[in-house]
């Protein structure tokens, strides 16, 4: 048998040309109902949520140990229609007797929760961070009816104003060499400050000193860490982005090399406000295999630019 409802979308409004939402934003849009004939609507409502999931398995011997955690950051409900004892119940007409192919029902304004420090969204191997806009149909004697629509969420801070961004990153190191290679290298790594955007650049100042007896090359990295948290354990992923090699530093001699690292535009921003997911961005710069300038690396906070268009 057909079923009654012949459709019900969500839809939001896009405020931007990236479809993204940010800190202050407010989502407005509506639901779509339309109906293959007269029915009734026990209760109508659009549901608003956003959490946090982590789950992955690990094999120890003959035994699967599960890993998940869950983080929920809001759950808000607006009722098209809500009282379930209420025997005047609403009852949307046939669209083919209408002609009224889409029942409308707007929202606007009430779903404000982007005020809020909240992490972007964000998918990964093990875990993910989701906004979602559901709406819910109840009928007497039926399963629900749901629809549902990801919201793009990305949290912005100033990099320019915020202090704890504009703190300088150093680190430093002295390696000898080898048997097969006689002397040391010394080299000390500084950076501007923490945070950044897509696109800006990254000044890396680096003092080597090379008192080997071979030529070295400054090597850089930028990688994406992403850790994953559940019961007591982590979960680590990690993977290059960007490399880059400066040029070379003779014997017994020393310079101190400047590099302008462009961050790809396409970059996923820094998430540090989750508590069992993180995606953190680091630098690493080296100038031998055993030498790598810092063994902890700097931090980045790698944040996304947002091109608003409002009205």
């Amino acid at each position: 048998m057909l079923s009654t409802i012949k459709r019900l979308e969500v839809v939001y409004n896009a405020i931007n040309d990236s479809n993204t939402f940010t800190n202050g934003d407010v989502i407005s849009g509506e639901v779509r109902l339309e109906a293959e004939k007269d029915f009734q609507i026990e209760s109508l409502f659009i549901k608003f949520k956003g959490k946090a999931d982590v789950l992955w398995y690990e094999r120890h011997g003959q035994t699967t140990h599960v890993y998940n955690a869950k983080d929920k950051y809001f759950s808000v409900r607006h009722y098209f229609i809500r009282n379930k004892n209420d025997k005047s119940k609403f009852a949307f007409h046939s669209a083919l007797r209408a002609r009224r192919m889409i029942n409308s029902l707007p929202f606007c304004g009430l779903l404000c929760l982007f005020n809020r420090e909240l992490p972007s969204s964000f998918k990964g191997a093990e875990g993910k961070i989701v906004y979602s806009l559901e709406a819910v149909l109840s009928r007497s004697m039926r399963m629900n009816t749901t629809r549902s629509i990801m919201v793009n969420f990305v949290s912005t801070t100033n990099v320019n104003t915020a202090s704890w961004l504009q703190t300088p990153q150093h680190e430093s190191m002295d390696k000898k060499m080898n048997v097969f290679t006689s002397g040391s290298v010394a080299m000390d790594v500084n950076l501007e400050k923490m945070g950044f955007q897509q696109g800006e650049g990254l000044k890396v100042v680096a003092f080597i000193k090379n008192s080997s007896s071979r030529e070295i090359k400054p090597k850089y990295c930028l990688y994406r860490k992403h850790s994953f948290f559940a019961k007591g354990k982590r979960k680590v992923h990690t993977k290059d982005l960007l490399k880059e090699v400066g040029d070379a530093i003779p014997p017994s001699a020393e310079e101190t090399v400047i590099r302008v690292i462009t961050i790809p535009r396409d970059m996923e921003p820094s998430i540090l406000n989750c508590n069992i997911i993180k995606v953190e961005h680091k630098l690493r710069v080296r100038s031998l295999k055993n030498l790598v300038i810092p063994q902890s690396c700097p931090k980045l906070l790698i944040q996304k630019r947002i091109f608003l268009s409002r009205l």
